[in-house]
């Protein structure tokens, strides 16, 4: 439980942060490359993801250690990693083959959210 809400919450902190920066400073650099959307995508899904490992830490302190539970936690943690690590990076390199490793990403988030789905029908 404390591991992930200390992973959540540097996550978190991680997506405000990366947020600002790429609002601010990086800016007229993604617009001029055409990766501010991008950017912006990977921002969106590590800000819910993040809410969602916290959530996990929350559900493991009130329900009990579980499998599923800490499988969703760490397959939310790596979706952030894969899928908006690698639109941070392909907005900041223009690297397009990044974008090959994007759905491994979003494959994981979906993985946490159907091991969330199950943990509650076990409730």
């Amino acid at each position: 439980m404390k591991l992930f809400l200390m992973i959540g919450s540097l996550m978190a902190f991680l997506f405000v942060a990366l947020g600002a920066f790429g609002a601010h400073a990086l800016k007229p650099k993604l617009e001029a490359t055409g990766h501010l959307e991008t950017w912006n995508t990977g921002v969106q899904y590590h800000m819910i993801h993040s809410v969602a490992i916290i959530a996990v830490a929350i559900l493991i302190q009130q329900l009990g250690a579980s499998g599923l539970l800490y499988g969703a936690g760490w397959a939310f943690f790596i979706g952030i990693l894969i899928f908006s690590g690698s639109l941070y990076v392909l907005s900041l390199t223009g690297i397009s083959v990044l974008g090959a490793i994007t759905p491994i990403g979003g494959l994981a988030f979906l993985a946490g959210w159907v091991m969330l789905f199950i943990a509650a029908l076990s409730l």
